[in-house]
């Protein structure tokens, strides 16, 4: 409704969104799927490497992964087996083409040639599966006769007859053994392995991914600190309580605590350093896989430890005090959190290390 003076009350106020924990490219960086098409052959075959490293089946993992891809791999650019031993269908063969367009049949064939030759010669065993790996993809020929193996199969036949699609060399190598062994065989092995399900395994290894293609974590807003307390943050409230009471020499609680001016304003100014300090612990959390919070707060807790020991403080709140001055001065530049912290991060771990019972401050 308008107002007594007939204007309409101001619109309400949007509020803004925290912003959320993320990966963002450098400036001036390409996307990382264009990167890749700047590599080597021998970068390409590298990259998918390191991408089945970290890539899971379930809960599983490829046990060992090994690019072979040179004079004398049979075919074989990158190697990645299920087992430690190389047994029929437990393991699947990578092949890295590094071509400026999309792969066509007449790329795949050539190599599909090699790769019977080897598997008739018992050069090795059968894999789970043939991935083709190309930074542009597979053009829409290729891709349709994957999708279809009977397709591929005759495709593949029909050129190997005719000497087309590259395989003008390679005629005599169709033997009627050869012919029947590939009418027997499953081309359901056959695969394409896009980019981004590479780049998405790659990516699982944070610190690799973003040195590889120069991305950086942005770190979001840190939450907001609650106006109560809530249950997690409990230990550290009530050591720095013990405080309190030890200073006062009357047992306190937390109801007294927040009524009281000074001891109210200390327990607020700590609370805000924890939630900055649990704004680190997501952002980590959000963007690493190892804990490195954990490691962050092992370092503080090596650089603040003598001092808070120290025989010469007598009480809670001096060996409080102690630990923040001492893990302001700290320089944790061995962590992969130093250029992402903020200024309440430090201080803010100490109440973490009492929250994880690592420290005290009464004795």
């Amino acid at each position: 409704m308008p107002g007594d003076d007939g204007e309409k009350p101001p619109a309400p106020a949007k509020l803004r969104k925290p912003k959320k924990n993320r990966l963002v490219v450098k400036r001036g960086t390409v996307p990382p799927s264009v990167f890749l098409h700047t590599v080597s052959d021998k970068e390409w075959e590298e990259f998918i490497a390191a991408a089945c490293r970290q890539r899971t089946f379930g809960r599983a993992k490829y046990v060992s992964v090994k690019v072979l891809g040179n004079a004398g791999d049979k075919g074989r650019d990158v190697e990645a087996r299920l087992q430690a031993a190389l047994v029929p269908d437990g393991w699947d063969l990578y092949q890295a083409k590094h071509y400026e367009q999309r792969l066509t049949p007449g790329n795949a064939y050539p190599e599909l040639v090699k790769f019977f030759g080897h598997l008739l010669a018992n050069s090795f065993p059968v894999p789970r599966h043939y991935y083709f790996c190309a930074p542009k993809n597979a053009g829409p020929e290729l891709h349709d006769l994957l999708a279809q193996p009977d397709n591929l199969r005759t495709g593949l036949l029909s050129a190997w007859k005719a000497g087309s699609h590259g395989l003008k060399d390679h005629a005599a190598k169709l033997t009627p053994k050869m012919k029947d062994f590939i009418d027997a065989f499953d081309f359901t092995r056959f695969r394409e392995c896009q980019v981004v399900d590479l780049l998405a395994w790659h990516a699982i290894d944070t610190n690799a991914h973003c040195k590889l293609f120069g991305i950086e974590p942005e770190r979001g807003d840190d939450p907001e600190v609650p106006a109560q307390a809530e249950a997690y943050e409990m230990t550290y409230i009530s050591e720095l309580i013990r405080a309190y009471t030890e200073a006062e020499g009357v047992p306190m609680d937390l109801a007294e605590v927040l009524a009281n001016e000074v001891y109210g304003e200390h327990l607020a100014a700590a609370r805000e350093a924890f939630y900055a300090a649990e704004g680190l612990k997501r952002f980590s959390r959000d963007i690493y896989i190892e804990d490195e919070f954990k490691n962050l707060l092992e370092m503080v807790l090596k650089g603040i430890k003598l001092k808070v020991k120290s025989p010469l403080l007598k009480t809670g709140l001096a060996r409080h005090d102690a630990a923040i001055d001492a893990a302001h001065a700290l320089a944790v530049t061995d962590s992969v959190l130093h250029s992402r912290l903020r200024g309440g991060d430090l201080p803010g771990s100490c109440h973490h290390l009492i929250n994880e019972k690592k420290l005290t401050w009464v004795r």
